[in-house]
């Protein structure tokens, strides 16, 4: 009689990020939970990526696809300001990504992603698994808190709004999400401000 394994259990990141325009940059957000099943299997991931000095990638989905895909943009990035002596716009770096993606759909990527950076204004895209992309002009969040924080989002974004309130949105819509989706939570939240000035990224602690 053949036996049939198990499929091992997957360290997922259960989730949730988001990414919001602001006047003068772009705020990414993001818990810090990861996920095994029903077990809590770490209270400190990290979500938010860098991947290039104006670029970051936010991660939701198996924890291993995420990195390597991260991993590997930060090496083409790399390369391409080499050979080319300039960086690489958010738009050039989020359709190289959909590319990586698309060309593995049979064997995919199990990710959501959003992409954002600042080149000559900021710049926030959406990819799924198997390379679908989208240019986000407000607000997006990826991951199983997305629902709760999107509500969030859409009740109180403004245009133009800066980057400390868009910082405090932010935080806002994850804090909402930690509360009603079971995939959340972890110790801090994790907020990056990308600007003309590169990448910043803070940690706010969560009151026990």
């Amino acid at each position: 009689m053949k036996l049939l394994k198990e499929k091992p259990e997957v360290k997922k990141t259960g989730t949730t990020t988001v990414g919001i325009i602001c006047k003068d940059g772009v705020v990414l957000a993001a818990e810090k939970k990861s996920t095994m099943g029903y077990l809590v299997a770490s209270k400190e991931s990290e979500k938010i990526i860098p991947v290039a000095d104006h670029i970051a990638l936010t991660i939701a989905g198996v924890s291993g696809d995420a990195q390597t895909l991260a991993r590997y943009m930060q090496a083409e990035l790399k390369i391409f300001e080499l050979e080319n002596k300039r960086r690489i716009s958010v738009k050039g770096a989020a359709t190289l990504l959909a590319n990586i993606l698309q060309g593995s759909k049979y064997f995919p990527y199990y990710v959501q992603l959003i992409i954002a950076g600042y080149d000559d204004a900021p710049r926030i895209y959406d990819l799924d698994a198997i390379g679908g992309i989208e240019e986000e002009k407000k607000f997006f969040s990826t991951g199983s808190g997305s629902p709760v924080a999107l509500g969030v989002l859409e009740d109180n974004f403004k245009e133009g709004v800066s980057i400390e309130d868009g910082t405090k949105l932010a935080i806002r819509a994850i804090k909402a999400a930690i509360e009603r989706d079971i995939g959340s939570g972890g110790k801090a939240i994790d907020i990056a401000v990308i600007s003309k000035e590169g990448i910043k990224i803070t940690r706010q602690e969560l009151s026990k």
